[in-house]
Order: structure tokens, then C-alpha cells, then sequence
């Protein structure tokens, strides 16, 4: 049986995407897990192609993990820290977007503070184009590996019972999983504080709860957000302490799922906020699995990519 190929020129979204897309880029990372865990971990897809890793934002995790799939997939990969660059000084994501075009790179990774930024690069270049997190908007990828590290636990996506818990307002991970889960057969909830929640979240398919007993009851996955403080105007939640006790996971909390319920974080955790150092650390975290499931799912990503990427002159 011939297996679905991705048929899209970027990633800037999981919004937009079909599940056959889904399946047909989680079936590549499934074969990249396998790469990955061989001595020999080079690949010759991207030989001669050059990757840009253009961050706005700081994100060690992500930012390494793309730099690893590139490398693994044979790219030459440059890290663009935007930092000490000139858009510091000034320069426009327009005229930054025009000066790499010049460079002739073959894909752009972006990370950018501004929903939608991605996007509007991606129509000022002439290269391939992968969102790597744009404001509170989207994180495609960060949800792909969560649905691949779910997928190669439990066997399947549809029909599990998947609670996002925490920070929604502020969260892209959580819109991204949200929109890949639902479309893919999982039931979604969101737990969170009313302060924590978007206006008209329930259009988005989920049920909602504001209490983690009624939240998690059932629940086959348990996946736990950052508190992004960095993104707070204002006061979202009383305390730290007071968040953890009624919202971070914890042993107590985590009993009113389903016994072999597996717990999932997209990191960097807030040990002691949202989740207790003895869930993140224990049996049924999938928190490191997690973080291998990235790197294949970007080298997975890159290589759907290359197949739409001219031939050259």
C-alpha cells in the first residue's frame, strides 16, 4: 500500500492540514525514531540544501532540535541569533526576510513573538518555510511529536481521552494540539482557570473544565502547560503556590485519571507549579520520550519538505 505523501511547499500550521497530512508526516517520523537510534545517524536527503534557524525568541530545546535534524538529514545549518542581529538595529521582519532570500538558503525555520509573522515571511521568500512557534498562534511541531510519542505509546490517537491542563490563554502548543488531536479522533478537554482560558474556546471543539477532578477524571493522557509568566500583563493567578495546589499535577491529582494515564510536558517545566518533581520524574511521564519524538519529527518535517524543493539551475 502506497503510503499518503505531504503534499504542502511550508509548515506554517497544523490548521489547515488534512489527516491524511498528519498521518503522512507522523509514518516519516516513525522511520526517523528508527535513524535516530542507529549508530550511523546521517542521511543524505538534504545534502547540498541549506537550513536557516531564524529565532526572535530564545528557545535552546527547539532551536537544538531542528539544528540536530537538519545535521542528521545531511543540511548545512546556520543558527541565526536574531539577538546580536540587525533587527536589533532597526531592520523590519521585511527587510531580514529579503536579505536571507538573497542568501539562497532552501528552508527557514522561524520562531517569532507575533502570531502570524511566520506567515508573512513566508510569502517574501522563495524557500520552504516551517513555523517553529509564533506567539500564542501555532506550534506545529511541538504537536506532531506529541501525537507521535502518544501514537507509538498507546497504538493509536483515536478515541483516547487527552486533558490539556494549565496556561491555554498563552499557550500555541495547546492550540496546535487542540486542532491535531480532534482532527485525528481524540476527545480533548482543557482544564484551566477561568483567567487561563480564551473567550470562545469551546469552538474549537474541546470540552472545557475549570477544576482538575472533573478534568482529568478518565483521562488516558495527561498533558500538563507551562505557566508563561514572560506573556502575563496583569495578574492571571494569585500565587504560585496557590496555582500549584489547585493546578499543578501532582500524585493527588493525577489518581482521578485513568490508573495507566501518561503524563506529557512540551518543557521547560516549572518544577513545583504546574507539575511535581515526582510525577515528571516517574513511571508514567513521557516527558523525555517527548523530547526524542522532536527531533524526529523535525528531520520527518524536512524531509516532506525537500521532496516539493527545486532541483536547482
Amino acid at each position: 500500500m502506497q503510503r499518503p505523501s505531504f503534499p504542502h511547499r511550508h509548515l506554517l500550521g497544523i490548521e489547515g492540514l488534512s489527516p491524511l497530512d498528519m498521518t503522512a508526516l507522523l509514518d516519516l517520523a516513525d522511520e526517523a525514531v528508527e535513524v535516530s537510534r542507529q549508530a550511523e545517524k546521517k542521511k543524505a536527503t538534504l545534502r547540498g540544501r541549506t537550513q536557516i534557524n531564524l529565532f526572535f525568541e530564545p528557545s535552546t530545546r527547539t532551536q537544538a532540535s531542528f539544528e540536530l535534524a537538519g545535521k542528521r538529514l545531511g543540511a548545512d545549518v546556520m543558527n541565526m541569533s536574531v539577538a546580536s542581529s540587525s533587527v536589533k538595529k532597526g531592520e523590519t521582519l521585511i527587510d531580514t526576510a529579503a536579505t536571507l532570500n538573497a542568501m539562497r538558503p532552501d528552508v527557514i525555520i522561524v520562531r517569532h513573538h507575533a502570531a502570524g509573522a511566520v506567515h508573512l515571511l513566508a510569502r517574501k521568500v522563495d524557500c520552504a518555510v516551517v513555523n517553529a512557534g509564533d506567539g500564542a498562534h501555532e506550534h506545529p511541531t511541538q504537536a506532531l511529536l506529541d501525537a507521535l510519542t502518544i501514537r507509538r505509546r498507546k497504538g493509536r490517537i483515536a478515541g483516547l481521552t487527552v486533558a490539556i491542563c494549565g496556561d491555554i490563554l498563552h499557550s500555541r502548543v495547546a492550540r496546535s494540539n487542540m486542532i491535531l488531536l480532534s482532527a485525528m479522533g481524540a476527545r480533548v478537554r482543557v482544564v484551566a482557570p477561568t483567567t487561563l482560558l480564551p473567550a470562545g474556546i469551546e469552538r474549537l471543539g474541546v470540552e472545557v473544565f475549570t477544576r482538575m477532578k472533573e478534568g482529568l477524571a478518565g483521562a488516558d493522557i495527561v498533558m500538563m502547560l507551562r505557566l508563561q509568566r514572560e506573556r502575563m500583563n496583569g495578574s492571571f493567578v494569585p500565587s504560585v503556590k496557590e496555582y500549584f495546589r489547585y493546578f499543578g499535577l501532582d500524585e493527588d491529582k493525577l489518581a482521578f485519571a485513568k490508573p495507566e494515564a501518561l503524563v506529557m510536558h512540551p518543557g521547560p517545566m516549572n518544577r513545583g507549579v504546574e507539575i511535581s518533581s515526582a510525577i515528571a520524574d516517574g513511571a508514567q511521564s513521557l516527558i523525555r520520550e517527548q523530547v526524542e519524538m522532536g527531533v524526529a519529527v523535525r528531520m520527518a518535517v524536512l524531509e516532506a519538505l525537500a521532496r516539493h524543493m527545486p532541483a536547482g539551475e
